[in-house]
């Protein structure tokens, strides 16, 4: 496993040392000062809550195809999760369960273009799209916002967001697991979105689910 480039970013020089010595620990990371100009680099951000310019300051990053972000924060609120769906980042994770292993998945699986959350949010984050799929049904009638989805790819984000993986919608909707991911490739690529979980997040605003 080559390592990592991983930025870090912090409220305050003193948790940005901490940050920094917690990560010296983590195998396959190196740190650097700044961005690099030639290669991807996964910035760890440490927040205490998401505000408003954290998700902007989020927003912009990842602008920038080769940064990949991994927040780490220490409360986040259920009616909080679709903003930072919607925002780009790559992982979540909540500070009280962070561990060196932890740590290192999500830094290697966000270089490498994956995306989580912790189960309990992912939970609370499907329980949400739930209750917006269930007002949606029962306005079913209403005009969608926002630019359409094709039918497929309305009907494989409806199954990611029931929590089912890419066999399981593959096998539900009668295609290869292949297929399944060749339609979210060209989802999150057409619509500029970096993962799974910001494309629920796109299309719950907008209506389409």
């Amino acid at each position: 496993m080559s390592a990592v480039a991983v930025l870090t970013k912090a409220p305050d020089p003193i948790s940005r040392a901490g940050l920094d010595s917690y990560l010296r620990a983590v195998p396959g990371v190196t740190l650097v000062a700044d961005r690099p100009a030639d290669q991807r680099c996964t910035v760890v951000q440490l927040a205490d809550a998401v505000s408003r310019d954290l998700l902007r300051e989020a927003r912009e990053l990842v602008l920038d195809p080769r940064i990949r972000l991994v927040l780490i924060v220490e409360r986040l609120r259920e009616d909080e999760l679709i903003d930072v769906a919607a925002s780009g980042i790559s992982h979540l994770l909540l500070r009280h369960e962070v561990t060196p292993a932890r740590l290192l998945r999500a830094v290697h699986g966000a270089h490498s273009g994956s995306s989580s959350l912790p189960p309990g949010l992912l939970n609370q984050l499907l329980d949400r799209i739930g209750r917006v799929q269930q007002g949606a049904e029962n306005a079913e009638s209403a005009p969608r916002r926002g630019q359409p989805l094709e039918e497929r790819e309305i009907a494989v984000l409806r199954l990611v967001a029931e929590g089912c993986d890419t066999a399981e919608i593959g096998a539900r909707l009668g295609y290869s697991e292949r297929w399944v991911k060749n339609v979210l490739h060209r989802l999150t690529s057409r619509l500029n979105l970096r993962n799974r979980t910001h494309a629920l997040a796109y299309a719950m605003r907008r209506g389409l689910l």
